[in-house]
């Protein structure tokens, strides 16, 4: 007789609550892909991005050595309503994931209105299943078996059916998922810029409390990916990441007694940008403050993106232009404008505080279309990628138009290369956080 799987026989928690994704009336500006990988998300009508990873650098060995004593702030009990674990969407509306329970690997799917367990020549279906981790463990959650091994989720995961798709939610110690977003968001650092590991912790704390309760209508607080913060459990965390978020225990920015809007970027270029950038009414902790070291070079300097050009032949940006000017949130002269096949002229009409574009007028052969800030840079997509920065200059050689810029990301908030780099020069994160988000107060919660 064959003997029964363990997994089968394991207490579930079943949540009759049904769950529809639906428009839960929080927006965020959409910021741009990593360069050389296009992203699906940009892909998909009206999601919210936030942020991205900055890119790749190679970093040496961390020495532990460092001091990494946590300043002394006002403490402040926490508040009841923030007092427990973030729900974080790690996998929303796929079709299948593999789990890894007492050894076996367990696939999950989406069936009907139920989600589907199989393991071992066995299968059950629930509406919903939590497990939880042991203590101090985690749990092994990937979209394949090849990726599973790497996996480390702590605290529980929920399975559920939501339309007949599968999601996977995540409840998890804000600071333990701090633990996975740090080296995602800023990269694994050396010692050398253990306080810009320390600003990276405190503005993506901010940023997760800020979001408690804000997709409500999806059933969890983040997304695990560039429309929230990247979180992709304990896999990368470093004794060097942990130690800054250990460093910065508790510690949140605060404007006039509420969370600030934590926003930040790779590379700002030397000046960072307001929320007028978006379009929107400007925060005063948001300003544009130049970002330069006292010989006038960027703190960012040492990116990639510090200087970027783009190419277009003629031909081929009028293609782009017709598929991207919806996306682009283009506005036409002429009710035919949109039948154009000329390009004759690509200007900048004005500018924005820090230089970055805000009026992108382009004459065709059918009137003119403008396009506004941050939507200059889908203007030019091109193979799922969007241009890096709005910080920009086009001129025409021959039969070919060259765009010049400089920055990686949407400008505003925390230039995260910069940070990087003021850190390594000696600054404070306290410092650090204080220049980018101006007159900012930091608090402490005592847990």
């Amino acid at each position: 007789m064959r003997q029964s799987n363990p997994f089968f026989f394991f207490p579930i928690l079943v949540f009759c609550a049904s769950f529809a994704f639906a428009d839960d009336g929080f927006d965020l500006p959409d910021d741009v892909q990593k360069a050389e990988v296009p992203a699906s998300v940009e892909d998909i009508a009206d999601v919210p991005v936030n942020f991205a990873p900055i890119e790749a650098t190679t970093t040496g060995t961390a020495d532990l050595s460092v001091k990494t004593t946590a300043a002394t702030f006002k403490e402040h009990p926490i508040p009841d309503e923030l007092n427990r674990p973030l729900r974080v969407g790690i996998f929303t509306g796929v079709r299948e994931l593999y789990f890894k329970y007492q050894g076996e690997t367990v696939h999950v799917t989406a069936s009907r209105n139920k989600v589907k367990f199989e393991a071992g020549g066995n299968s059950t279906e629930d509406i919903s299943r939590e497990f939880n981790s042991d203590e101090g463990g985690c749990l092994a959650v990937a979209p394949d078996t090849k990726t599973l091994g790497k996996a480390c989720y702590p605290g529980s995961i929920l399975f559920r059916n939501t339309n007949g798709k599968l999601d996977a939610i995540n409840s998890v110690d804000v600071e333990d998922y701090l633990r996975g977003v740090v080296p995602y968001e800023i990269g694994k650092l050396d010692s050398s810029r253990i306080e810009a590991l320390k600003a990276q912790a405190v503005a993506a704390r901010t940023y997760a409390y800020k979001h408690f309760n804000s997709r409500e209508s999806v059933g969890f607080d983040v997304y695990a990916d560039t429309k929230d913060q990247v979180y992709k459990g304990l896999e990368s965390a470093t004794p060097l990441t942990d130690a800054a978020v250990k460093a910065t225990a508790g510690v949140v920015m605060t404007y006039g007694g509420e969370f600030i809007i934590a926003y930040y970027h790779s590379t700002c270029g030397g000046i960072t940008e307001t929320l007028a950038t978006w379009n929107r009414t400007d925060l005063p902790y948001l300003k544009s403050v130049p970002d330069r070291r006292p010989n006038g070079k960027p703190w960012c300097d040492e990116s990639s993106y510090t200087k970027w050009e783009r190419h277009f032949a003629d031909k081929e940006i009028v293609k782009l232009f017709k598929a991207n000017v919806t996306e682009a949130k283009a506005t036409f002269s002429s009710a035919n404008g949109k039948d154009f096949k000329k390009i004759k002229s690509i200007k900048i009409k004005d500018k924005l505080k820090s230089g970055r574009i805000m009026t992108l007028r382009v004459e065709t052969d059918k009137g003119h279309f403008d396009v506004l800030t941050d939507r200059t840079r889908w203007l030019f997509k091109k193979a799922g990628t969007i241009l890096p920065s709005s910080f920009f200059t086009v001129k025409k050689e021959g039969k070919e138009w060259v765009l010049t810029g400089t920055g990686f990301g949407h400008g505003v908030g925390m230039c995260q290369m910069g940070v990087r780099a003021r850190a390594q020069a000696g600054q404070s994160y306290q410092e650090i956080l204080s220049h980018y988000y101006q007159g900012i107060t930091l608090e402490k919660f005592d847990r």
